[in-house]
């Protein structure tokens, strides 16, 4: 199968302080000849990290660069390295172009699951232009301000069995097992995810990043990477229409505020890296 688009595989808003802010599963377009193919429950897109970038709309204010992904994750998924290796080994993930959902239900109706080439191609008219885009960012940043910080927000619902028993923690923060983040600003955001006894918070705990915490932070070299997976629940609808609940997230956004600040505060406050 052939593979084209018309959409642009990213949205970008650069700002003026040293954070970049990726969502990269925030996006819901899908070509229509693909969509053709899809389920009427893959249509849905149901495994998009919704509303994202309402939840976070002081993001501006406080000066942060901000990366939107435009494709759902059906079509490639900008959190998984490009050969398509499993990130979690031994535990159950979906890949690269996904061929099922979370519920493990069929993506593709008539099981024409994309092959090696048409994978490649929506990496590269995808994948590549949202990577490139991250990293010259990153890099433009690191030259302006030298110690600079990358949060990649992420949301999914609270109860998936395929993937974890139980109720989700609503913060789940990863730093690579601490590889991609310094410590000390690791502890002070799992303090404040634990700060109220509305939400729950753990650190590297299910989820530890993907391939982008893990690609892109290196604390030597001043770039703090921070991953965040909240549970849908503590602000929109999880289930159709996937709406977004204005009053439960006004509850949420000043915890979600206050770890923003703190990186930023981390990182303007440390003495630059050598550049």
């Amino acid at each position: 199968m052939t593979f084209q688009t018309t959409e642009p595989p990213f949205r970008f808003r650069q700002g003026t302080r040293p954070l970049l802010i990726s969502m990269p599963h925030v996006g819901t377009y899908l070509p229509p000849a693909l969509a053709a193919r899809f389920t009427d429950e893959a249509r849905h897109v149901p495994d998009t990290d919704w509303h994202l970038e309402r939840l976070y709309d002081f993001a501006d204010e406080l000066g942060a660069s901000v990366l939107f992904a435009t494709h759902s994750r059906y079509v490639v998924d900008m959190n998984r390295p490009p050969d398509n290796a499993n990130l979690y080994p031994g535990q159950d993930t979906t890949g690269l172009c996904p061929v099922d959902t979370f519920d493990k239900t069929p993506v593709y109706a008539a099981g024409d699951v994309p092959d090696e080439a048409e994978i490649q191609t929506r990496v590269d008219a995808i994948w590549q232009p949202y990577h490139r885009q991250l990293r010259a960012e990153l890099d433009r940043l690191r030259s302006v301000h030298g110690r600079i910080a990358l949060w990649d927000a992420h949301s999914i619902r609270s109860v998936l069995p395929r993937f974890f028993e139980g109720r989700l923690t609503d913060m789940n923060l990863g730093t690579a097992n601490g590889a991609s983040c310094d410590p000390s600003l690791a502890a002070a955001l799992l303090g404040i995810a634990q700060s109220d006894p509305a939400y729950s918070g753990v650190l590297n705990g299910r989820f530890k990043g993907g391939h982008i915490t893990r690609t892109y932070g290196n604390p030597a070299q001043g770039v703090h990477a921070v991953q965040l997976e909240m549970t849908q629940a503590s602000y929109m609808q999880e289930q159709l229409p996937f709406d977004y609940l204005p009053d439960v997230a006004s509850r949420v956004q000043p915890l979600l505020r206050q770890m923003i600040e703190t990186v930023l505060e981390f990182v303007e406050r440390d003495p630059p890296a050598t550049r």
